[in-house]
């Protein structure tokens, strides 16, 4: 019986990691968080620029994804009490942690960006194939 339970036990511990996981990968994985964390990998940097440096984000999808880094601890927001208002945006030490994991990744996706894109043509003519 204790048996029963370990396995239990062990599925439930594999099924928890790997949501913590899936949930990362939500929070990170989206179009414009990868970018926002690369602009700030290297300072502080106000929301224009941000904007700027990016590139193709509307103002409103810039403010919710840094509102969800921050919420997340990996982005800290300081405003400053100037005219007109200054406010600016860096990497927590864990935003900047993030880079440790993101670098091997990125390398990845360049490497094998081109035979990911043959598999997918691969695929896509075999199912237009079998239309």
């Amino acid at each position: 019986m204790s048996e029963t339970k370990s396995a239990a036990a062990d599925a439930t511990d594999k099924r928890t990691r790997c949501l913590v996981v899936a949930e990362i990968l939500d929070r990170i994985g989206d179009k414009w968080t990868i970018m926002v964390v690369a602009v700030l990998s290297k300072g502080p940097t106000r929301f224009n620029a941000l904007m700027r440096e990016i590139g193709g984000v509307s103002h409103r999808m810039l403010t919710l994804t840094l509102r969800g880094l921050e919420r997340d601890g990996l982005v800290k927001r300081t405003a400053y009490a100037t005219i007109p208002p200054k406010v600016e945006y860096e990497l927590t030490d864990l935003g900047r942690s993030l880079m440790e994991p993101l670098l091997p990744l990125a390398a990845w996706g360049q490497k094998n960006w081109p035979e990911v894109k043959r598999a997918q043509a691969r695929h896509d003519a075999a199912k237009s194939d079998d239309a």
